[in-house]
């Protein structure tokens, strides 16, 4: 997303407070590099205790990454995959969320990784049932 705005005119001096600048302008501000940045916990916890590699997630993270590159939606102003260190939802695990949107999401299997991918990534609908 880019936003380009016309300059905008402050106030000249005297005019109430005290400035230096005449013109302010604000022109092609990338406000992210990715459309959609998707973060799968991958954390694996030292002390045995519940997290979403004893789940299966980086084997699941590696399948969403393939899927991605297979419909072509990976790279710059697309989709981005990642890996994450703990994102403190062990009991809800496994778990990824999706950026911007902030969306939660819990899954078992690849057919709701395919979900997750073919309705919210490439249709932009959330997929209520794995929403936490």
């Amino acid at each position: 997303m880019s936003i380009s705005l016309s300059p905008c005119p402050l106030p000249q001096a005297g005019e109430g407070d005290d400035v230096s600048l005449r013109e302010f302008y604000i022109k092609d501000i990338d406000m992210s590099y990715y459309e959609k940045h998707v973060f799968f916990c991958t954390n694996v916890r030292e002390d045995g205790g519940p997290c979403c590699t004893q789940h299966g997630a980086q084997e699941m993270r590696d399948y969403a990454k393939k899927r991605i590159k297979a419909l072509d939606l990976n790279g710059a102003g697309k989709i981005r995959i990642n890996s994450a260190g703990c994102l403190d939802r062990c009991d809800e695990g496994p778990v990824l969320v999706v950026y911007p949107e902030a969306v939660w999401y819990t899954y078992v299997d690849q057919a709701d990784i395919d979900e997750i991918v073919d309705q919210h990534l490439v249709k932009g609908k959330v997929v209520e049932r794995l929403k936490i």
